[in-house]
């Protein structure tokens, strides 16, 4: 007999179907191997697959980690999100207390909360330092476009800052040749006209040409900006076809800094999965 596994396809950083970032989110009993998770994502086909297991160790409520179609990854914001809204709506499965923690292999224990009719998800803020023109030539001549100043994270998120909106929307970046530069993450990003800022995200290495909402690099933004802005809260429009809306802030706990991630979600499959 196959085994049944319960399977949500949720749509993250949106109140309706069709917009912000799909997710496929499956609950499991225990961990399957690791090919057969990675199998798994390239059939779900999305930019990932979120897989959890109850912790056994007291650290968190569940173990999560993420594939994508080609490979598992270390960290991703609107999968985590979809799985704070599973398990905190599906009954059986929520603690009921409007709050669950993960506790992932590489990226520390994360947090998702409920916030109104919406859900907050805390991430390790990313720390960027000024990149030189030089380093990011080949990058600056695939996106179209010289920006004012570039960033970079040594984990691979690289932020090109440009003028406006206008000129973040217009960039036509050579997919095929970022693809060629690794799996890092190409984030273009510029004052919003409706909110504080946008952003554009280019995965082709990791298997996403264009990303609809990413979670992640609002986590390296949201320092980003925080410190350009002089404020901690703002909000934040991915400018992708499907696009999404974000809240987001900077606070400190006792684990360092957190960038925090608002949003809605909409489950927009529940079903079985047959392996």
């Amino acid at each position: 007999m196959p085994q049944r596994i319960p399977y949500w396809h949720v749509d993250a950083f949106s109140a309706r179907p069709f917009g912000g970032n799909q997710a496929a989110v499956m609950v499991l009993d225990e961990w399957l191997p690791d090919d057969v998770l990675v199998a798994i994502g390239a059939e779900n086909l999305f930019a990932e697959t979120a897989f959890v297991v109850r912790d056994a160790t007291g650290e968190a409520d569940w173990e999560l980690r993420w594939c994508t179609p080609t490979y598992e990854i270390a960290l991703c914001g609107h999968a985590t999100l979809a799985s704070g809204h599973v398990l905190l709506t599906r009954d059986g499965v929520g603690n009921g207390q409007g709050r669950v923690t993960f506790r992932t292999r590489q990226s520390g224990v994360l947090e998702v909360v409920r916030a109104g009719d919406a859900y907050e998800l805390a991430l390790p803020a990313i720390v960027t330092a000024p990149d030189t023109a030089d380093n990011q030539a080949e990058a600056i001549r695939l996106l179209g476009a010289e920006p004012l100043e570039v960033v970079r994270s040594e984990l691979g998120y690289n932020i090109y800052l440009y003028a406006d909106e206008a000129a973040v929307r217009g960039l036509s970046p050579d997919i095929r040749g970022l693809e060629a530069l690794g799996k890092d993450q190409f984030i273009a990003t510029g004052p919003g006209e409706k909110s504080d800022i946008v952003s554009r995200v280019f995965v082709p290495g990791g298997g996403v040409d264009e990303d609809s909402v990413t979670g992640s690099a609002h986590a390296a933004l949201t320092p980003y900006w925080a410190k350009r802005l002089g404020r901690e809260s703002f909000t934040g429009h991915q400018a992708s076809t499907r696009g999404g809306d974000l809240t987001l802030r900077l606070a400190k706990d006792e684990r360092g800094d957190k960038a925090w991630l608002g949003g809605p979600c909409v489950t927009v499959v529940e079903g079985s999965f047959y392996l």
